[in-house]
């Protein structure tokens, strides 16, 4: 079966389910950055009482959490399947939420939710980027720019969590030579200050995976491969990383 007409029986199929008022497709295939062996990401938005039983009835392989069941807030469940040998992620989307969260990023106001896979959380934002981002399959769903209020908001609350992260760092960690800390502190930096820098842009941010990338910080692992544990090490790193993450832009 081709991609073509794998997405397209798929996309039928969770587009027929009771609730669901779209599907859309995300990540890597949607953006067009992926590759041969990239998992499928499929949102499915709803309004009302959808039923996660009801997609456990299509008779897919793999698992199927019930609303909630990934935390709740933003992320609140979906499903890791396997069709016609694809690896395909599901997410859950109330239509209710999105649209409130659309409304809260136009005015910028926004909060962060602790997330696995995450290093940073996840900005409630992140359900009008994949508005953005998203290529819509079946139904219809509105398709935002980035906000300029957002713009002004974003940035500055992204660099100061950033700079408390690097700080806390220096003053609990690399005075003790503790490198594994500091490590996991650089890294969380970092993607705080290229969620920063990506916001500034005015791009839509939908997960971390190439988030180094696209702010142009890469270099930290420079930084980081260089780490020993060693508080005159460990305190340079860190001053190394502050220069970095405030020239970054």
């Amino acid at each position: 079966m081709t991609d073509e007409t794998f997405l397209d029986q798929v996309a039928d199929r969770l587009a027929a389910l009771p609730a669901v008022h779209a599907v859309a497709l995300g990540g890597s295939r949607a953006q067009r950055t992926h590759t041969p062996d990239s998992d499928w990401d499929l949102a499915l938005y709803y309004r009302g009482g959808f039923d996660p039983a009801e997609l456990r009835a299509v008779g897919w392989e793999g698992e199927v959490s019930e609303i909630g069941g990934w935390g709740g807030g933003v992320f609140n469940g979906g499903a890791w399947l396997t069709i016609d040998g694809r690896h395909v992620d599901v997410h859950y989307r109330d239509l209710d939420a999105v649209e409130h969260e659309l409304a809260e990023a136009r005015q910028g106001r926004f909060h962060v939710e602790p997330l696995l896979f995450h290093l940073a959380g996840v900005p409630s934002y992140l359900l009008a980027a994949e508005l953005g981002d998203n290529q819509v399959l079946r139904g219809t769903l509105p398709r935002p720019a980035y906000p300029e209020p957002l713009r002004a908001a974003a940035p500055p609350f992204w660099r100061e969590r950033a700079a408390l992260t690097l700080a806390y760092a220096g003053g609990s960690y690399a005075r003790h030579g503790q490198a594994t800390e500091v490590a996991g502190a650089l890294a969380t930096a970092a993607m705080q200050t290229a969620h920063a820098v990506l916001a500034a842009r005015g791009e839509w941010v939908t997960n971390e995976k190439r988030l180094l990338r696209r702010a142009g910080l890469r270099d930290l692992d420079t930084i980081t491969a260089g780490l020993r544990p060693e508080p005159e090490t460990l305190t340079r790193a860190i001053a190394e990383a502050e220069r970095a993450f405030g020239a970054a832009r």
